[in-house]
């Protein structure tokens, strides 16, 4: 299936987010902070730790300044009489100053940090675990690369912010309400000069904040997009290679990139802009407070010390300023990340999991469709209609019939992939949407076509099946899906690494892994869709001899274009757009003389002439 993504955009457009009102409202960004500090709870201890290091550290800083002024006094009046007693003590007092602020230092970096990676670690956690229960019809409208990237980038910008914006609001807001205090308590003259400066600062962290947002945002979308190229060129490398597509593929990926770089270059030149302005109105403020504090000591008005306090205060008010114009663009740039990643986490599956639900006991596998209908919500038209059958216990249904005409569909129905647009399909007479999904799937299996291994050992794979069973269990699944021969060949055996999607195995070492994961889960219905049409002749006689171990004393349906491998199922149904229209045994298939027969003779035919026919060989 083509891979959708939602407000998707050409590649090489600079601007992604074409609207101001895209931009969220700051009652939204409120809410988003506050959703994201419910993420600080279970930290709070550390938090607290954290803030009253903050406390004592940011008061030291408030400290430093006035002990700086009494040195400078105390010089000035003692170089005449030659006695530095009162110098030295309050030297020793400025080094015991800055020895408590580096340990309070120390003691809120290292809280922080640990607040800040257990944060990230919950978020991601929670993230994954949300992604887990989303439907198939999530990730079908979703790119790979878009989802790891919230997993990854736009979590990784959550978490500079927690480690070090919270320390930095807590501490500069103390700074700066206690700096503008004793500048006041200094000089009033000298206050009135410095606060004319406060709102043009101010005043410009509002105007790039908002514009540092919006451009970050768009720059974590190109660099999603980017990330999903080059996620799924690199999965389908072989397919990439065939093809000689590595070029194409890489001017897409370049694409995605050089339109990132243009949204880095526009971010790069309004902070660029954004600092030295901050910092020119700060300097001329001091030089402005130089020149009239020179004029009042002068006066006679205050003291050589005071001057130097003042200006100490009028640098630690300035910097916490800074400081905060900067946060207030690092919180510009982190609440991209945070909605996206709240977008996620809002994301609803569409099977929903019933208000009351029943539980499956004593399964004996019979499944029933009852005038089932299912469309596609991207498609037009029934993709099944009115489709009504009944799956009897340790029954083997095959479904055959054209490519497209619904039958991977209609097992996915029954795992409750989706849920039918009509109609009911049922587990012992009981309505699997009255079912949890996790107790209905418990009950299931499937060993596709594609087979999907991840990449651990064949050991880990297996287990899949059932996480609790024990090394022998393993091995007793191996030995009955005819894998443990060729597991035992490989030198580490068990633990062998598969690689990923297990592109280390052969295919039918591949099938047979699969079949051990579905034998050790022991399930009542079991789905083999295609699983041996892959394969060449030798290892598909393997296959089918551990699927027939497999298939005991379960309900399982098999889809197969190989009709051969269908002729002893208990029943074929023969599916033709979305309709079953035909039903009974290969024999009596046959002797009709409708479309089973006609596919039949087409692959009989194409087996003898590999020239003719469709060719699935």
């Amino acid at each position: 299936m083509v891979s959708r993504q939602r407000g998707r955009r050409r590649p090489g457009s600079e601007v992604p987010r074409p609207a101001d009102d895209e931009v969220p409202v700051r009652p939204a960004d409120l809410k988003q902070l506050r959703r994201l500090a419910t993420f600080l709870r279970p930290y709070r201890m550390r938090l607290a730790a954290a803030i009253g290091a903050v406390v004592v550290a940011a008061a030291m800083g408030l400290v430093f300044p006035f002990v700086i002024g009494r040195l400078v006094d105390s010089a000035l009046t003692e170089s005449s009489s030659g006695d530095f007693s009162t110098v030295n003590g309050i030297a020793l007092l400025l080094l015991g100053v800055f020895t408590i602020q580096a340990l309070f230092n120390y003691v809120k970096q290292y809280q922080l940090a640990a607040v800040g990676e257990g944060v990230v670690a919950d978020i991601r956690t929670r993230l994954y675990s949300h992604l887990m229960l989303l439907s198939v019809k999530f990730f079908e409208s979703r790119k790979t690369g878009e989802i790891t990237s919230r997993l990854t980038s736009d979590v990784a910008v959550v978490q500079a912010t927690v480690s070090s914006s919270v320390a930095q609001v807590a501490s500069q807001t103390l700074t700066l309400i206690g700096g503008v205090i004793l500048l006041f308590v200094i000089s009033i003259k000298l206050s009135a000069t410095v606060l004319v400066v406060l709102p043009l600062v101010i005043g410009a962290a509002r105007f790039f904040g908002k514009r540092l947002e919006k451009l970050s945002a768009a720059f974590q979308d190109r660099v999603a997009e980017a990330n999903a190229t080059a996620e799924e060129a690199i999965a389908g490398i072989r397919v990439v290679q065939w093809f000689g597509a590595e070029q194409v593929l890489v001017d897409r990926y370049s694409d995605s990139i050089a339109a990132s770089y243009r949204l880095a270059l526009r971010r790069a030149r309004l902070r660029a802009l954004y600092i030295p302005a901050v910092q020119y109105s700060v300097f001329a403020t001091i030089s402005l407070v130089l020149w009239f504090g020179s004029r009042l000591v002068l006066q006679g008005e205050m003291t050589g010390g005071e001057l130097v306090t003042f200006l100490l205060y009028t640098f630690t008010v300035a910097g916490a300023i800074g400081t905060f114009s900067g946060l207030y663009g690092q919180l510009q740039e982190a609440l991209g990340s945070t909605r996206r990643i709240f977008e996620m986490l809002d994301e609803v599956s569409d099977i929903r999991e019933p208000a009351q639900p029943v539980d499956l006991v004593d399964v004996s596998g019979k499944v029933t469709f009852d005038a089932v209908s299912f469309t596609y919500s991207d498609r037009v038209g029934d993709v099944l209609t009115d489709v009504s059958l009944e799956a009897a216990p340790d029954q083997v249904v095959a479904l055959v019939g054209p490519s497209g005409a619904g039958k991977s569909t209609l097992v996915q129905l029954i795992a409750r992939f989706f849920d039918p647009t009509d109609g009911q399909v049922s587990i012992d007479g009981i309505d699997i949407r009255n079912v949890r999904v996790a107790d209905l799937r418990s009950h299931m299996a499937a060993v596709p076509q594609d087979t999907h291994l991840f990449s651990g050992t064949i050991a880990e794979n297996i287990l899949m099946g059932n996480a609790a069973a024990s090394q022998e269990e393993v091995r007793a699944a191996a030995v009955a899906a005819n894998a443990d021969e060729f597991i035992t060949a490989f030198p580490d055996g068990y633990d062998t690494l598969v690689g990923e999607r297990g592109v280390k195995l052969s295919g039918g070492q591949r099938q047979r892994v699969a079949i051990a994961r579905a034998l050790l889960k022991d399930p009542r219905i079991l789905i083999l869709d295609e699983a041996t049409s892959s394969l060449d002749s030798e290892s598909e006689a393997v296959v089918q001899e551990a699927l027939a171990h497999l298939m005991e004393g379960r309900t399982t349906f098999v889809i197969a274009h190989r009709l051969s491998t269908v002729r002893d199922a208990d029943r074929i149904l023969v599916i033709d757009e979305g309709r079953i229209v035909e039903e009974g045994t290969h024999d009596s298939l046959t002797a009709l003389g409708g479309l089973y027969a006609e596919l039949s003779q087409r692959q009989f035919r194409s087996d003898s002439d590999p020239t003719e026919g469709n060719g699935h060989r």
